[in-house]
């Protein structure tokens, strides 16, 4: 379906978004999203398969990477070949690390970080000079941050990590607008690592307690990037997106 058949006033029209980690979860759901508003996507992923897909799903001329965006190598060469382009959002991250503190594995932490916080960092440093004027650079975080709960210490750190590489990006980088989307619970693969009864559980009984009492979908987190792609005079902020959780 054309954006214009759906009702959308293609506030995008004639904009290139690179979606680092856009072939699923919320980075799918904002590609999809900024796709209807009339802007043309790049999704990046790591695994072939998970590209392939997407671009099965998405319209016809959309873009699709192979990138291991834990590499500052393969970072700097993509950037460096895709050419200019208005909206950088970062959203990459493997299945969360949940594991009490007295039995993670150091390294297994530190390549966490490698690509959640590297990554953004990365993508920062190396595509922020391909941005068109009045572009973005969008992060990604969770209120693991400034809520945590027992099990999520290294993603807790890395959420409250990014969210000052967000502000410092910010003042560095201006006038560029930098910003991120900081999510509670959603149904997404990030909680693959989890098993399904146990998941299914954990959606349903979050979701009750939260104050619109459901757990998030993928499509809610996707309007908040793109509002901050289409307003131009927010920077340095976090929007969260969380149903609630940070208040009960």
């Amino acid at each position: 379906m054309k954006p214009e058949q759906n009702g959308c006033s293609n506030t995008l029209r004639g904009q290139r978004a690179i979606l680092l980690g856009g072939t699923s979860g919320v980075g799918f759901a904002t590609a999809e999203a900024a796709v209807r508003e009339g802007a043309s996507v790049v999704v990046v992923s790591s695994q072939k398969d998970k590209v392939h897909n997407a671009l099965l799903r998405l319209p016809q001329g959309s873009e699709g990477h192979v990138v291991d965006l834990s590499s500052e190598e393969q970072v700097r060469t993509f950037f460096s070949q895709i050419g200019e382009f208005d909206h950088l959002v970062f959203s990459a991250g493997e299945s969360l690390l949940v594991e009490n503190l007295s039995s993670i594995d150091i390294e297994t932490a530190r390549r966490f970080f490698n690509l959640r916080y590297w990554g953004a960092f990365m993508a920062a440093k190396y595509g922020s000079g391909s941005i068109r004027q009045n572009g973005s650079i969008i992060l990604t975080s969770g209120v693991a941050g400034v809520r945590p709960q027992k099990g999520l210490t290294v993603a807790a750190s890395v959420c409250s990590a990014v969210e000052a590489l967000t502000r410092a990006l910010a003042v560095e980088l201006s006038p560029l607008r930098v910003n991120a989307v900081s999510f509670g619970l959603m149904r997404t693969e990030l909680w693959n690592s989890v098993p399904e009864e146990d998941r299914n559980a954990m959606y349903e009984t979050a979701g009750k307690n939260l104050l619109i009492g459901r757990a998030g979908e993928p499509e809610d987190a996707a309007e908040a990037y793109l509002y901050l792609m289409r307003e131009k005079y927010s920077t340095g902020q976090t929007i969260v997106v969380d149903g609630g959780s940070t208040l009960v």
